[in-house]
């Protein structure tokens, strides 16, 4: 089946087979790594991508789904060569151990910061409950996600 997709500002177009996963799509024909396969259930979050601005897990959403639709991964945050806010704030306020679940957490913060410019910790916490990380207890990563939206809403950078 033919599917059109946006993928970090490009379009794609590709002849996927109907069971193809989103995810399997994104590493395996785009190219793009960032996107994690952990649990293949939904239950992590670490394949969590934008898909029309909105955090969806792509291990159980097939790639004929996502077409038509403008998809955001990890590698979509840097715009000219600059990082994201939530890139540089994850990386000031040492949002991340592994990395495994960071991809994930960024976008999922990126979402909420568009949708809400000054996020209470409990609703980055809400926000991110979808998303598992194993090395930390998520302070480091709310903190992050606060900081880029405070670096969002005043201009400033992160680093």
């Amino acid at each position: 089946m033919e599917i059109n997709v946006t993928v970090n500002g490009t379009p794609h177009t590709a002849d996927v087979e109907p069971r193809m996963l989103l995810v399997d799509f994104i590493r395996s024909t785009i190219g793009l790594t960032g996107t994690h396969i952990g649990c293949d259930t939904t239950s992590c979050g670490v394949c969590t991508v934008l898909v029309d601005g909105t955090p969806m897990k792509t291990c159980t959403m097939f790639a004929v789904q996502a077409d038509g639709r403008s998809l955001t991964t990890v590698e979509g945050l840097k715009r000219n060569g600059e990082l994201h806010p939530i890139q540089a704030a994850f990386k000031e306020a040492h949002g991340l151990q592994c990395g495994f679940c960071t991809p994930a957490m960024m976008l999922v913060g990126s979402a909420l910061i568009e949708e809400n410019p000054d996020p209470s910790e409990e609703e980055v916490r809400w926000a991110i409950s979808g998303n598992l990380c194993r090395c930390t207890g998520y302070m480091n990563i709310v903190k992050a996600i606060q900081l880029a939206a405070q670096n969002s809403t005043t201009g400033g950078t992160a680093e």
